[in-house]
């Protein structure tokens, strides 16, 4: 399903956290019209809406999917909400921009990428920081086989904040999509498969190191929560990649990606949980005893957008989402990545539960 080139496109956006601070930015500076928007709390949607200049607020959501005069869905909830949202969408005929992660398991994410296919919409996930210059930029380097054939990888995050005298208010459980793993570390596990393809086998631990939060009563209770997790996945090009990361190690050291290949290395780090947009890309050859910082071509940095560090990376997500309405084109991040995600986010935890390596079949 296309759209008419000859008018702005229209979205109604789902949840006002991240949705106030990057989606709806994104979305109007690319030229999109926003004419309502949805919160659970109406006090926080009506905040949102005055703050950039949004006409109406809806009080239930399925109101706001099924009005005829939007083009397109972003729902930007929290994990729970996404399964239910996205396909009341699809049937609605919006197209969809989902927030990550997925879904609570490959089950939902496939039944919602079968659902787009079948409706003819585009669905895309908001893994932005494909986009990030970084990332970008060591895409091209490994297709243009700038370290030879890769072979190796390792990544790791730490970020915390030191430790509260009084631990924090219980929230979400795992069972609702809550987690480190699933909230930074399916970026990690997206960019790895938009570098290297498909995955075949997994092992993994996830783990509470922090389990202590407190409950409504004011009583310390332990919760199932991951802060930290450990994945080592083989792909089905031959590329080995580990991953080490936590959210409770103070204080924290930011994160780093080496990808060693035949003829060479890259590296890219980062100051915290996300790749900024002056990150810089490291390179040498096998020949070489150093690294050298690579000129980041100016292609995969257009613009600054000074409001937020995720701002530049969405907006050019936005814009490929526009491109797929537009014109029919095949996306990415689609649906097929976020079903491709969620199914090695299951295998970490089905080999963390079992203490066994896990075959991912899509």
């Amino acid at each position: 399903m296309t759209t008419s080139n000859d008018r702005p496109l229209r979205v109604g956006v789902l949840g006002v956290g991240f949705g106030s601070v990057v989606h709806l930015p994104a979305f109007i500076s690319e030229g999109w019209e926003v004419p309502a928007v949805w919160s659970r709390r109406r006090e926080r949607a009506e905040e949102a809406a005055a703050k950039h200049g949004i006409g109406e607020v809806a009080d239930d959501w399925r109101d706001l999917v099924a009005r005829d005069d939007l083009d397109a869905i972003a729902v930007a909830t929290p994990p729970l909400a996404h399964h239910e949202m996205t396909l009341a969408a699809l049937e609605a005929g919006k197209h969809v921009l989902c927030e990550k992660p997925f879904a609570l398991d490959a089950g939902q994410a496939r039944a919602m990428r079968d659902l787009a296919r079948a409706q003819g919409l585009v669905g895309m996930v908001a893994h932005e920081f494909r986009y990030a210059p970084q990332r970008s930029y060591i895409k091209q380097l490994i297709e243009e086989g700038r370290i030879g054939t890769p072979q190796l990888v390792t990544a790791e995050l730490f970020l915390g904040r030191a430790a509260p005298a009084t631990p924090p208010p219980v929230g979400a459980s795992v069972a609702e999509g809550a987690g480190f793993l699933g909230g930074l570390g399916s970026h990690f596990i997206d960019g790895l498969r938009h570098w290297f393809g498909d995955v075949e086998a997994v092992t993994g631990t996830t783990i509470a190191l922090r389990p202590d939060r407190t409950d409504a009563s004011g009583h310390i209770v332990q919760v199932d929560v991951d802060d930290a997790f450990t994945f080592a996945l083989r792909f089905r090009s031959g590329v080995l990649a580990t991953m080490t990361a936590s959210s409770a190690v103070s204080p924290g050291s930011g994160g780093r990606v080496m990808i060693a290949g035949s003829e060479g290395v890259l590296v890219a780090t980062q100051r915290g949980p996300n790749p900024e947009p002056d990150g810089v890309v490291l390179f040498g050859r096998s020949t070489d005893r150093g690294l050298e910082e690579l000129p980041m071509p100016s292609e995969f940095r257009p613009f600054d957008d000074q409001r937020d560090h995720r701002l530049m990376a969405f907006r050019l997500l936005v814009r490929e989402f526009e491109r797929g309405i537009r014109t029919g084109a095949e996306v990415t991040p689609s649906f097929d990545d976020g079903v491709g995600c969620q199914t090695v986010l299951d295998a970490v935890r089905e080999s963390s539960r079992t203490g066994r390596r896990v075959e991912v079949a899509l």
